[in-house]
């Protein structure tokens, strides 16, 4: 998913709102592509050189996170598109959620997917070495370590014709998943895997006892706009959007005691992106596309530790 490089078009009346998109790969050699519809709206430009260190997680007392202001400036970066509102962010009720799943080592306990699954890594070949790699080898850490099950969806959403179209992925990728949940309702976790797209001279390393590791950012869409300083309703609900929440901010929590630094800020959008289909969803950007392989399952080794420890 990119943060970034975007542009925005005057439309038509009878459509709500229109983005264009820029795919970036591993030369980065942008590809215009098409307008879409609430999913793909281009967030604000997230990772640059002038505002990186914004959102750069700092050290903090889980005690402090007792309000806004306090959340926004430890652990959640927002978008201007979004507002975050006190009936969404009760840090009390979303601490005490239960995030753990039922496992099975029989069936599907874990699906993971990518909704652009060719969105590669700086020395990545081919797409078995960019973010469907990362997602390969979470798959075969949780099912090592944790004697479960995992689906591991790699279809090209963001691919029409043979070429790069990752406007209207999310929808291509929706009923496919959907029909995936409905087959195995064994299956208690989603996980989108993406990774970032930033400037060139951007690196997102972090090293910790002399390991390099792709920082790792969690994503959440409130389904909810700012307008004027109002929050107002998008047009597309997440009925587990609660759920969501708290799942990224105990994973958010447990990897800045752990590994700090390695994170970045849970970034927040107005829409729902891929987060409705399952209660236990996490949408999560590895790195981008300057960083190595090696720095991505780096970070996929801690990242599967913090799903043992919160989910499993």
């Amino acid at each position: 998913m990119h943060l970034k490089n975007t542009k925005f078009l005057l439309v038509p009346a009878f459509l709500l709102v229109l983005s264009c998109v820029y795919f970036r790969p591993q030369k980065a050699k942008t590809q215009e592509v098409a307008p879409a519809l609430f999913y793909e709206l281009a967030p604000a430009g997230l990772a640059s050189q002038a505002n990186l260190e914004d959102f750069a997680p700092v050290k903090y007392d889980i005690k402090s996170l007792n309000d806004i202001p306090s959340l926004m400036q430890y652990v959640y970066a927002v978008d201007k598109k979004t507002i975050m509102t006190s009936d969404l962010f009760d840090t009390k009720k979303l601490l005490a959620t239960d995030c753990h799943i039922q496992k099975s080592a029989d069936e599907p306990t874990v699906l993971i997917f990518h909704t652009h699954a060719n969105e590669l890594y700086s020395n990545s070949k081919s797409k078995a070495e960019g973010v469907c790699g990362a997602g390969e080898y979470l798959k075969t850490l949780l099912e090592q370590n944790y004697g479960i099950k995992v689906l591991h969806v790699t279809e090209d959403f963001d691919m029409q014709n043979g070429k790069i179209q990752r406007n209207g992925a999310y929808e291509r990728c929706e009923p496919y998943i959907k029909q995936i949940l409905k087959e195995n309702p064994s299956i208690r976790l989603c996980i989108d895997l993406h990774r970032d797209g930033v400037n060139d001279n951007i690196r997102l390393v972090k090293n910790v006892g002399g390991k390099s590791y792709a920082k790792i950012m969690f994503f959440n869409g409130l389904c909810q706009k700012n307008e004027g300083g109002r929050a107002v309703p998008v047009g597309l609900e997440n009925p587990y959007l609660e759920q969501n929440l708290a799942l990224s901010l105990k994973m958010q929590l447990a990897l800045d005691e752990k590994y700090p630094g390695v994170s970045r800020k849970i970034y927040l959008n107005a829409y729902r992106y891929s987060l409705h289909m399952l209660d236990k969803s996490m949408l999560i950007e590895l790195g981008a596309q300057t960083n190595t392989q090696e720095e991505v399952h780096n970070s996929i080794e801690i990242l599967a530790e913090l799903i043992g420890e919160v989910v499993l």
